[in-house]
């Protein structure tokens, strides 16, 4: 191991934690910490800081929470941090005054087999989709969105009923690693980086809305099943109930589609006393867990044990 680094580490979710706990632990020294302002949250509307801010307190690393990224003050005290690197996670668009500041480059980890999904969701994208692989890519940044040379990745299988929970969750940890290899390559001098190749059919990983998280109900049950699964835990697919008179949105977290010939419509639903049923092009989704306005994720035999769907209860 050549010198160790200084390091200026920028991120704000739980993911880029295990990303920071790999660099806390390793010879190189992390000098400060980039984060998003502390936000009100939960009922009270308290302020709550980052994930990436409770740890970092917690290891008496300083930590920076600008609002402006080109600001003059925090660009002076983020110079005077002297960092050789800056690493990435799960935080902002950087302009260029910040990410070309370090001596010896600023890297991103992205959730994804870049150049494939690259925005704000690679993650659920790739469930959505039903990739059979994923995985992690450091890169150094540039202009552009996800674009910058990259420097190393890691594949992984995606499991046969895998959700944008349990992937992230298992790019976590893959990451964490990755970035710390990222950094001793450079450390060492030896990291090259691979200009990414825009010359092939590329998927991207738009930003999640209301319209893109909406169950379709016109499409194969294969695919509405890998719809609920791309969006749980956070932020679920949705779909409007029309239940008698009652219009309700209700978001499913857990399906099962089960395959047949069907002569009913899609987005019927079927439901008695212990489990919950919607039909789908191909077949029947079986709906495990859900929720309605006001109430809080429960299993379908638990809802039906106090709510009544009525017989001709559709889904839109």
């Amino acid at each position: 191991m050549n010198t160790p680094l200084r390091i200026v580490f920028m991120g704000t979710p739980e993911f880029a934690v295990a990303s920071l706990q790999q660099l806390v632990a390793s010879e190189h020294e992390v000098v400060g910490v980039i984060t998003a302002p502390d936000r009100p949250a939960g009922r009270g509307r308290k302020l709550r800081a980052s994930a990436v801010k409770e740890y970092a307190v917690t290891q008496r690393i300083p930590v920076l929470q600008p609002t402006n990224l080109k600001e003059e003050a925090f660009l002076e005290t983020l110079e005077a941090l002297k960092a050789d690197v800056q690493v990435v996670v799960a935080f902002r668009m950087l302009p260029k005054v910040v990410w070309a500041m370090p001596p010896k480059g600023t890297f991103n980890l992205h959730a994804s087999l870049l150049p494939q999904y690259r925005g704000a969701a690679p993650i659920n994208w790739a469930v959505i989709n039903r990739e059979k692989k994923s995985g992690v890519t450091t890169f150094f940044i540039d202009e552009k969105i996800d674009t910058g040379a990259i420097i190393a990745s890691e594949e992984i299988t995606l499991k046969e009923k895998e959700t944008a929970g349990s992937l992230h969750d298992t790019l976590m940890e893959v990451g964490a690693h990755l970035v710390l290899r990222t950094v001793n390559r450079i450390a060492t001098g030896t990291a090259s980086a691979t200009t990414q190749n825009p010359n092939q059919p590329l998927r991207s990983a738009p930003k999640l809305s209301a319209e893109n998280t909406r169950i379709d109900w016109t499409q194969q049950g294969e695919q509405v099943e890998a719809l609920i699964r791309g969006l749980s835990p956070y932020p679920s697919a949705w779909t409007e109930l029309h239940n008698g008179e009652e219009t309700l949105t209700m978001k499913l977290h857990s399906a099962q589609f089960e395959p047949s010939e069907v002569q009913a419509t899609p987005g019927q639903i079927i439901a008695d006393k212990k489990s919950l049923h919607i039909i789908v092009p191909n077949g029947v989704l079986q709906v495990e867990e859900l929720q309605l306005p006001g109430k809080r994720k429960m299993k379908a035999g638990d809802l039906l044990n106090g709510f009544t769907f009525e017989k001709d209860a559709y889904v839109l």
